[in-house]
């Protein structure tokens, strides 16, 4: 097969990260037990919200972002059995492309350049699987889908969701 993964909120860590500054920033505790559903900045105080949006902007942010637990274990061994490719937004903020494959290089090192796809759009590929947290890569793939559980798209239907690496690892492994 081949299966396409993204990588903000799905093998990285993102939206617990904007947690993590949103408290370092604003002194304040919020939890993801805090948040029933939406964006991180969907759940402070309006005045908060900037600065949240500002993280994906400050150099490091993609770079220090925490591996979803499993995620590196279960890609090594989809990684051996399937034809794997890294798909992530990387243009769209101005450190993300160095940053992420830099994240790559320590974490996934196994994942080559030549399985790598720095791109905007989704809809451009061609497969057998994308897993990915947004819907709207999702909807114009041609190929099967898996929607990776997060705050932000508990209320998105019409696709299987995984909540877990260890999921995946059971569908495909």
């Amino acid at each position: 097969m081949t299966i396409f993964v993204d990588m903000d909120d799905v093998l990285t860590d993102t939206y617990g990260k904007h947690i993590e500054l949103y408290n370092k920033e604003h002194q304040q505790k919020l939890s993801l037990a805090h948040i029933e559903s939406g964006e991180v900045w969907q759940n402070v105080p309006e005045t908060h919200k900037e600065s949240i949006l500002q993280h994906a902007y400050k150099k490091g942010f993609f770079r220090d972002l925490k591996p979803i637990k499993d995620a590196i274990q279960v890609m090594e061994a989809l990684y051996k059995k399937h034809e794997v490719y890294i798909a992530t937004a990387a243009t769209q903020f101005p450190n993300s492309l160095q940053e992420k494959s830099d994240w790559l290089d320590q974490y996934m090192p196994f994942i080559t350049w030549e399985h790598r796809i720095m791109c905007g759009h989704k809809f451009i590929l061609r497969g057998d699987l994308l897993i990915d947290d947004r819907t709207y890569n999702l909807e114009k793939f041609e190929g099967d889908t898996l929607l990776f559980n997060s705050p932000h798209n508990v209320g998105e239907t019409g696709y299987t969701r995984v909540s877990s690496w260890l999921e995946i690892a059971e569908r495909l492994l």
